[in-house]
C-alpha cells in the first residue's frame, strides 16, 4: 500500500521521486482513481490506469534516462481539504528520436488535490512547458510557434 503525501506541498516532491526511479506504479497511486491528467502538448488522460500506463509508456522509453530536478513549489488550500499546488520542474536527460539527448527543459507542473484519510490524493495535474521569450503561442499552417508580442 503506497504512503500518501501527508500534506499538499510534499505532493511534487513524490511525483519527481517516483518519475526519478521510474515507479509508475508509485507514481500512478498519486492520483485517485477518476483523475485527470494533461500534458505539455495538449494530450488528456481521464483516469489513473491510463496516467499509469501512458508514464510507464514515457518513462521506458523517451524518459528513460531523465532527470527531473524539482524547483521552487506554491501550495494553496482553497477549502478544507482542497488544495491547489504549483512546481517548476527542470528536466534533463530525454532521448530525441534519434537517440541523442535533448537539451534540459523546464516545465510548471499544477495539481488540484483532496485530503483523504490516508493522505492528500491527486485529482488533477497539467504539465506545461516553459518557453522563455514568449507570451502564448501562435498558430499556422505548420503549427504551433512562441510567439512574443514585445509587451511594453
Amino acid at each position: 500500500m503506497t504512503v500518501l503525501p501527508q500534506s499538499p506541498g510534499e505532493i511534487p516532491a513524490a511525483f519527481v521521486a517516483a518519475w526519478a526511479v521510474r515507479d509508475t506504479g508509485a507514481l500512478a497511486a498519486l492520483f485517485a482513481s477518476d483523475a485527470g491528467f494533461v500534458n505539455v502538448v495538449g494530450i488528456w488522460w481521464e483516469d489513473r490506469a491510463a496516467i499509469e500506463g501512458v508514464h510507464d509508456h514515457a518513462l521506458t522509453r523517451f524518459f528513460a534516462q531523465s532527470r527531473p530536478v524539482l524547483g521552487p513549489v506554491k501550495p494553496r488550500r482553497i477549502g478544507e481539504g482542497v488544495a491547489v499546488i504549483r512546481a517548476k520542474m527542470r528536466l534533463s536527460g530525454q532521448l530525441a528520436p534519434d537517440g541523442a539527448e535533448a537539451p534540459a527543459r523546464g516545465t510548471i507542473l499544477s495539481f488540484v488535490a483532496e485530503k483523504t484519510a490516508r493522505g492528500w490524493r491527486l485529482l488533477s495535474a497539467q504539465n506545461t512547458d516553459i518557453v522563455s521569450g514568449a507570451e502564448t503561442q501562435l498558430a499556422s499552417a505548420t503549427g504551433l510557434r512562441p510567439q512574443d508580442y514585445g509587451r511594453s
